[in-house]
């Protein structure tokens, strides 16, 4: 695989983002922050949800991993979406990229923009809570993972819909749900059953939790098997993308 082709189709996708960036990084920051304000004043007086870790600390890892799962969605359903839509995604069947460097460069666009956007949220919760980093290198994986499994759906559902309001339903009925309950504001292994072993089926929880424990060095789950899971999810989520790219599915006539 050539590197310039997925490169320069990389390089396409973060100009786009980043040309609207108070919309695209900005906006999601502030709104996360925004939890971290509000859920400060509750979370501070009440019993703890993890031993030995603040509470509004606790809060910070999954909403910066929910974030980065969500914004990666976006990136790239969306701006595969506009391309349909408007018409000019034929530059890119056009153009020498194979199935594996047209998906190469639209995911590590996404996986970018949730990068950044959880990078910010960090940042910007340091201001208002203490939190260092156990094992920068377990936060650096599951960030990359999560924003690439998201980035590679974010694809399968662009492919799949027809018009935006698909999409959306796609992000409201799937994404939003598997983000949000995935232990970002409590620990799964306090859920009573059987919500815990139906929260052990969603590949966000993994993502979420693994890291979270690359913050504060425990976890609901262990981590090889959190790592080896959201790999799994990972693959999986980018042979099918790669195969519809291939097959051309509902962008080929």
């Amino acid at each position: 695989m050539s590197l310039r082709g997925p490169y320069t189709l990389f390089r396409k996708e973060v100009l786009r983002f980043r040309a609207v960036a108070l919309q695209t990084v900005v906006a999601p920051v502030i709104t996360a922050l925004l939890y971290v304000i509000v859920f400060a004043q509750m979370l501070s007086h009440g019993a703890p949800i993890q031993p030995g870790v603040d509470n509004v600390a606790f809060l910070v890892p999954g909403l910066a991993m929910m974030s980065v799962l969500q914004n990666a969605f976006s990136n790239s359903s969306s701006s595969l979406m506009q391309s349909k839509l408007n018409g000019n995604l034929v530059f890119v069947l056009l153009s020498p990229l194979s199935p594996l460097e047209t998906f190469a460069g639209f995911t590590a666009a996404a996986a970018v923009r949730g990068l950044v956007v959880g990078g910010g949220i960090v940042v910007g919760a340091a201001l208002f809570v203490h939190l260092r980093a156990h094992d920068l290198a377990v936060v650096v994986a599951f960030a990359v993972l999560g924003g690439a499994l998201l980035g590679a759906l974010g694809l399968i559902a662009a492919l799949w819909a027809t018009r935006f309001e698909e999409l959306a339903g796609f992000q409201s009925f799937v994404v939003v749900p598997l983000s949000f309950l995935s232990g970002v504001f409590y620990r799964v292994d306090a859920l009573p059953e059987p919500w815990r072993t139906i929260s052990l089926m969603n590949p966000c929880l993994y993502l979420v939790d693994g890291f979270r424990r690359g913050f504060f060095g425990v976890s609901a789950v262990p981590p090889g098997r959190s790592l080896a899971l959201a790999v799994a999810a990972l693959l999986v989520t980018s042979t099918a993308a790669v195969a519809l790219l291939a097959k051309g599915y509902k962008i080929r006539t």
